[in-house]
């Protein structure tokens, strides 16, 4: 038996457009609100302006809607709307993103891990797409796994903390797999007592 994962997905990520202009997200799990602002238009805009403006308005709209399904925990209706957005937009990385989420909500984690798995090869300088399939390995009890795809997210972000926390997490669970190993090898090791208590106090459920 392996302890409970307390490894943490993302709901969003920070990524650039195809206009490479950053799109900031930011979420709890499965209770996300997306930051985003309205976009006004001005009469005073060129058209073109104007037309990029718009598409901007209803691409927010089309995220704005599938986190909402989410929050909602409608995961079916939101992959459906996923894939009508992706039908027209395939590359998309954060619908594509939130189709993983999704999936993963919906308890079809082999879906989840095959979308997450196309977006790290699309855009493997992402680091939440690994996160989230380390939240998913680690939910299944591989944790090395789990350590390997937490290892690329860090290198790809070194700066994201959420990543290195459930770096450590990880280590604390495969510590505390090594010392019920060494355990059943040697039950007379009273060393061995406090390092599993240790390790079952810092694994349990906030």
């Amino acid at each position: 038996m392996h302890q409970p994962s307390s490894v943490k997905p993302q709901l969003a990520f920070t990524c650039a457009t195809r206009a490479n202009v950053p799109q900031r997200w930011r979420s709890a799990l499965f209770s996300a609100v997306l930051a985003t602002g309205m976009v006004v238009l001005s009469a005073a805009l060129p058209t073109s302006a104007q037309a990029q403006a718009a598409v901007a308005a209803q691409v927010n709209l089309a995220y704005q809607n599938i986190q909402q399904l989410i929050a909602e925990r409608r995961y079916d209706a939101a992959i459906a709307a996923a894939d009508r957005y992706l039908a027209d937009n395939r590359r998309d990385p954060q619908v594509r993103f939130l189709k993983g989420v999704a999936q993963t909500g919906s308890g079809n984690t082999d879906a989840a891990i095959a979308t997450f798995t196309e977006l790290v090869q699309v855009y493997p300088e992402l680091p939440e797409p690994y996160n989230n399939l380390a939240a998913i390995y680690a939910g299944r009890g591989d944790f090395d796994k789990a350590r390997e795809l937490l290892q690329q997210a860090v290198q790809a972000n070194p700066a994201y903390a959420v990543a290195h926390e459930n770096l450590g997490d990880i280590y604390i669970q495969l510590a505390a797999r090594e010392y019920q190993q060494a355990q059943s090898l040697d039950a007379r090791n009273a060393r061995l007592a406090p390092k599993l208590r240790l390790t079952s106090q810092l694994l349990a459920p906030q």
